[in-house]
């Protein structure tokens, strides 16, 4: 069965960068759709950002646009999320997951049950 593994998580002063990596292993990556999901302390999970298999094709939530990046490395078979400009509300556990859709937006959009695998999610917490 195909595991996802989400690894760069931790804490980081507000204004600060990570890149988060989605991984699995025995099963190429770049035949999923892979999008990012966060659950902040008490709230929904809420879609941060998807990519299609292709990678012609991306999404963003309103509330990282233009300060995270999704990109893949099919070389490592990973999925990374770059995120700079790291704000307070950023801090949440984040998870990867995957499954095929039509688009980038159908996937990020589309409820937590129609993704057919999950990481285990790791943290990232912006403190000053």
């Amino acid at each position: 069965q195909l595991r996802l593994v989400e690894s760069g998580g931790g804490l980081v002063h507000p204004g600060g960068s990570l890149r988060l990596s989605c991984t699995a292993s025995g099963v190429t990556l770049d035949s999923f759709d892979i999008g990012w999901f966060r659950r902040a302390p008490g709230k929904n999970l809420e879609s941060v950002s998807c990519i299609t298999k292709s990678s012609d094709d991306t999404f963003y939530g309103e509330s990282v646009e233009g300060r995270f990046t999704i990109s893949r490395d099919s070389a490592k078979n990973a999925v990374y999320l770059q995120m700079n400009s790291l704000k307070h509300e950023d801090t949440a556990v984040y998870f990867c997951a995957e499954g095929n859709f039509t688009s980038a937006v159908h996937m990020c959009l589309a409820g937590p049950l129609t993704k057919d695998n999950w990481g285990q999610g790791t943290q990232v917490t912006v403190s000053s």
